[in-house]
C-alpha cells in the first residue's frame, strides 16, 4: 500500500475514503441519470425534443450501449495496469464522460441536421470514459488500508452506499430537469454531475490519496511477476474454473431479466401507467431510482437474514436459484398487472405499485445473486487466470445486456404492445423458474467442485456480511 498523507481520520476512516465515495456518487448520478431518460428520448417524438424512434429500434440501441459498458472496462483496465495509472484514467475517463453528456445535450436545433451523427459521438465518448472510470476507482479503496486492516468491510460499505446515494438520485434529478425543460437539460444535468465528479478528484486527490493510483499497478508488480511460473491446472483448479464458468453463464438469464428496467419496463412506465399522484404526473425516469433505494433499503435486512442462518445459510449456486425465482416473481407481477387491471391496448393505464412491486422483487433477487460474482471469482479462481475470468464474468454481464435489448425490442407498438408485453413476460418468467430449478439441482455439484472453497474463507460477521451485500452495485454497475 502507497504511504497515505498524514490528513487525519473521519468518521474512523482515512478522509481519502470520503474523497473517493464523493468522485463515485457524482459519477453514478450523471450516469444513471443519463441511462433513465435515453430510451424516453430515443422513442419521444420529433417536436418534443427527441428522434421518434421506435420502440424495437430504441431497445436494440440500449441493448449495444449497455454491453459497451461492460467490455469497454476490460481494455480501460488494461490501459490503467499497464499505461496510465488509476488516478489518470479516472480523470481522463471522467472528462470523456461528461463530454459526452454534453454532446448529447446540445439543442436540436444548432446541429443542422447532424442530430443523430452527434448523438453517436456522445455515446461513444461515454463508452470510453466509462471503460476507463469504471474498473478503477473500487480498488483504489483497498488501497487505503493495510493488509489486515479490519476497517476495510467498512470502507467498502460506505463507499457501495455512495454508488447507490448516486444512482437513486440522478433519475430523479435528471429526469425531471428533462420532464420540465426537456430532454437535453436531462443530459446537461447529467453532465454537471460528471464535472462536479472530476473536480473533486483532481483538486483534492493529492491531499487525501498521496500516490495511490499514480503508478501503472504492473510497474509495482513487476518483480513479483519476474518470479511467477507457468504450471498446468491442478483437477482442483479446473474444477473450480468449471464452477465458474457455469454460474456465469447462468447469471446471463438473470441480467437478461433484471436489466429490462432501463428500457422495456422504462417505457412500459412511460405510456402504460397511471403515473398521477396527489395532482402531479410521476416522470417515468423517476422509477429508475427505485433498484438503487432498495438497495440501500433492504441490503442490510438481507445481510441481517443471511447472519440469522448460520450454518443453515444456503450456498452460492442456491442463493443464485433463489435470485432466479425472485426475477421470476418480478415478471408475474407484471402479468398480474396486465391481466386484473383492465383496459384494452394502448389505453391500458396499470397503477405505479405494480412497477413498484416488480422493482422491489428484482432487487431482492439482485441481493441473493449479485455479491456472488467477484467474491466467486476471486476465491475460486487459480491466481494466473484471475484477470481473465473476471473479464468472462463481465463479458456474460455484457451479452446479457445485449440479449435484453434485444428481447425488450419485440413489444413493438400501439395495441399489439400490451399482448407482445405479456408474452414477453411469460417468456422471461418461465426461463427464471427453469434455469434456478436446474442450478438448484447442480447446486450439489457445484459445491463439490468448489473443493472446500465455499463458505470457509470469509469472516462470518455482520460487518462482513453487509459489506457483500452492499457491493452488489460493484459487480453490476
Amino acid at each position: 500500500m502507497s504511504s497515505l498523507p498524514k490528513t487525519g481520520d473521519f468518521l474512523g476512516h482515512p478522509k481519502g475514503l470520503f474523497l473517493l465515495f464523493g468522485t463515485e456518487m457524482w459519477e453514478r448520478f450523471g450516469y444513471y441519470g443519463m441511462r433513465a431518460i435515453l430510451v424516453l428520448y430515443l422513442v419521444a417524438l420529433s417536436q418534443d425534443g427527441g428522434f421518434g424512434w421506435s420502440n424495437a429500434d430504441a431497445l436494440s440501441l440500449y441493448g449495444t450501449f449497455t454491453m459497451a459498458v461492460y467490455i469497454t472496462p476490460l481494455i480501460g483496465g488494461w490501459l490503467a495496469d499497464n499505461v496510465l495509472g488509476q488516478r489518470k484514467a479516472i480523470i481522463i475517463g471522467g472528462f470523456l464522460m461528461a463530454a459526452g453528456h454534453f454532446i448529447m445535450g446540445i439543442p436540436h436545433s444548432v446541429l443542422a441536421g447532424q442530430e443523430e451523427n452527434v448523438f453517436y459521438l456522445g455515446l461513444a465518448l461515454l463508452c470510453c470514459g466509462n471503460g476507463l472510470f469504471k474498473p478503477n476507482i473500487s480498488t483504489m479503496v483497498g488501497d487505503l488500508y493495510s493488509e489486515g486492516d479490519k476497517r476495510r468491510d467498512g470502507a467498502f460499505t460506505i463507499f457501495y452506499m455512495g454508488i447507490n446515494l448516486g444512482g437513486a438520485l440522478g433519475p430523479l434529478v435528471a429526469g425531471y430537469a428533462a420532464a420540465v425543460m426537456g430532454w437535453q437539460a436531462g443530459f446537461i444535468t447529467a453532465g454537471i454531475g460528471m464535472i462536479i465528479s472530476v473536480v473533486l478528484q483532481m483538486s483534492l486527490s493529492q491531499k487525501y490519496l498521496g500516490d495511490i493510483g499514480r503508478v501503472p499497478a504492473a510497474k509495482l508488480s513487476q518483480a513479483r511477476s519476474e518470479s511467477n511460473t507457468k504450471e498446468p491446472l491442478t483437477k482442483v483448479e479446473r474444477d473450480r474454473v468449471k464452477v465458474i464458468a457455469a454460474m456465469s453463464v447462468f447469471s446471463i438469464i438473470f441480467w437478461m431479466g433484471f436489466e429490462q428496467a432501463g428500457g422495456l419496463m422504462n417505457l412500459f412506465a412511460n405510456d402504460y401507467t397511471n403515473r398521477m399522484l396527489l395532482g402531479f404526473e410521476v416522470p417515468a425516469s423517476w422509477f429508475q431510482s427505485l433498484n438503487s433505494i432498495f438497495i440501500i433499503v433492504f441490503a442490510p435486512v438481507v445481510a441481517m437474514v443471511w447472519l440469522k442462518m448460520d450454518n443453515r445459510e444456503p450456498n452460492s449456486p442456491v442463493k443464485f436459484a433463489i435470485a432466479l425465482v425472485f426475477l421470476a416473481l418480478g415478471f408475474l407481477t407484471m402479468m398480474l398487472a396486465l391481466i386484473t387491471e383492465g383496459g384494452q391496448g394502448d389505453q391500458m393505464q396499470i397503477s405505479m405499485m405494480w412497477l413498484v412491486l416488480f422493482y422491489l422483487f428484482h432487487t431482492l433477487g439482485e441481493l441473493c445473486l449479485s455479491p456472488i460474482g467477484l467474491s466467486m471469482v476471486s476465491k475460486l479462481a487459480p491466481l494466473r487466470l484471475a484477470s481473465m475470468l473476471m473479464g468472462f464474468w463481465f463479458l456474460c454481464t455484457a451479452v446479457a445486456n445485449k440479449i435484453a435489448g434485444f428481447v425488450g425490442s419485440f413489444i413493438g407498438e400501439g395495441e399489439a404492445a400490451m399482448e407482445n408485453a405479456m408474452g414477453i413476460f411469460i417468456g422471461l418468467g418461465a426461463t427464471a423458474l427453469i434455469s434456478a430449478g436446474l442450478m438448484y439441482f447442480l447446486s450439489d455439484r457445484l459445491v463439490d467442485w468448489m473443493h472446500g472453497a465455499e463458505g470457509n474463507t470469509q469472516p462470518h460477521t455482520q460487518e462482513h456480511m453487509l459489506a457483500e451485500e452492499l457491493e452488489v452495485t460493484a459487480v453490476k454497475q
